[in-house]
């Protein structure tokens, strides 16, 4: 059975369709943002159901972000699920050599998908019929594949000729807590008509998330019900012995990808021999991405250092322009600890002053939190059940192993500098394009 949903009293079903009629009655243009992953693929299906039986003649926007390294498995059921549905599909398949994230390498921070001067080693040929860079005059080479995500939604109003446009997201909080953030914070960001489940993110231009609140047994349980097809890798993971919490189709050279990175060799070997020579460092990513050599399993500090000392070895291991971002990383870190503080919960609080560690503890914070601000200075290393809400070196170490450039696992965010640029920039880019 369907699971229930609180905020309803509906199951999870009834509760997503009663969401899809909110959005498809309000917007103008509705689209989906289709990776070929199990919850895009539910959102998708859902979507093709909903249009089918409430409202027919109607088209339905797919948008799709081609990041050239993906299993052949990813691929086939790409273009099935668009080819079987062409009768009321839109579809903007977009291979543009944005920025994406790498952490496979010390030396990169970022590769290009369909990047031109790579050609001769793209991983595949690149789709017939897709959308290219010269395609969107906002395009420029320093955008991130979320700037161009973002950027997508006024642009693709602006050629439908609407005034409200939609896309619909299937991200569930269940997967990380970054996710549970997205729906439940109210910082800095608008909802239509207060519906916690939707974000503006433009002139007129939203994200939905309508199946926020569904498990992963939901996805699977909807599958076998309606009959919907899936990415058969799913199949191929399942046998492999992967924990479904690992699952994941999305860019293989991301941190959370990295512990899996070498099923490609046994799922699609002709796809891995080809991302060996396409991005650096991918051959011992998948060696060692489980391991503790690339910050996984336990690390421990090596004898007569300390996690301090070992930080700075390890510093002096990278290239030149790797090494001073995390430096600077390092830096807020400390001021910020050291002048605001991080929010910590009483019980953190009273174990930081149980193990006697010079603490000051501030007022009630401005956040909507009942956890207080606490200003210390930078620990070697904590043996405490919070220590990932804690400033240490050994958390510092695991960043550097784990070729994590942006210190997600320290908790890093883009700095305000970085904010403000990346905002600049797509300001810039939105008056450009209004003026074409």
């Amino acid at each position: 059975m369907i699971r229930t949903t609180r905020m309803y009293r509906l199951n999870v079903y009834d509760a997503a369709q009663k969401r899809l009629k909110i959005v498809f009655d309000y917007f103008d243009y509705v689209y989906v943002s289709f990776s070929g992953g199990k919850d895009s693929g539910v959102l998708l299906n859902l979507c093709i159901d909903y249009i089918r039986k409430n409202a027919p003649g109607r088209k339905l926007g797919v948008f799709h972000m081609d990041y050239e390294a993906q299993y052949r498995q990813t691929t086939a059921y790409v273009e099935r699920t668009l080819s079987e549905n062409r009768d009321i599909l839109e579809v903007f398949h977009c291979c543009v050599p944005f920025r994406v994230e790498t952490c496979t390498s010390m030396y990169q921070a970022h590769w290009r998908p369909w990047e031109e001067r790579f050609r001769d080693i793209w991983v595949r040929k690149r789709p017939e019929g897709c959308l290219t860079q010269k395609d969107f005059g906002f395009f420029r080479p320093e955008m991130w594949d979320y700037d161009f995500q973002r950027l997508f939604a006024g642009w693709l109003r602006r050629k439908k000729r609407c005034r409200k446009i939609c896309c619909m997201v299937g991200i569930r909080t269940q997967e990380s807590i970054n996710r549970w953030r997205a729906i439940h914070s109210d910082r800095n960001c608008q909802h239509l008509h207060s519906y916690k489940w939707t974000r503006r993110i433009g002139w007129h231009e939203y994200n939905a998330y309508p199946i926020y609140d569904w498990k992963t047994e939901d996805i699977w349980i909807a599958n076998s019900r309606f009959g919907w097809a899936y990415n058969a890798l799913y199949d191929l993971y399942y046998q492999a012995g992967i924990p479904v919490a690992k699952q994941r189709v999305a860019s293989p050279f991301i941190s959370q990808a990295l512990s899996t990175l070498a099923v490609y060799k046994a799922v699609d070997p002709d796809t891995w021999g080809r991302m060996v020579g396409r991005v650096n460092g991918v051959g011992c990513a998948a060696m060692y991405g489980s391991t503790s050599a690339m910050g996984w399993r336990g690390i421990t500090c090596p004898e007569g250092f300390s996690w301090k000392e070992y930080m700075y070895f390890l510093l002096d291991t990278l290239p030149r322009q790797a090494r001073q971002n995390y430096l600077e990383k390092l830096q807020v870190s400390v001021r910020f600890w050291r002048e605001k503080g991080g929010c910590l919960s009483e019980e953190t609080i009273a174990k930081l002053r149980t193990a006697g560690i010079p603490i000051r503890v501030e007022g009630p914070s401005g956040y909507r939190t009942d956890k207080r601000p606490v200003r210390m200075e930078y620990l070697d290393d904590l043996d405490i059940a919070e220590f990932r809400e804690l400033p240490t070196y050994k958390r510092m170490c695991i960043c550097i192993l784990k070729n994590d450039h942006a210190c997600k696992y320290m908790g890093f965010s883009p700095t305000k500098q970085e904010r403000q640029r990346r905002e600049n920039a797509i300001r810039k880019y939105k008056i450009l394009d209004h003026e074409k």
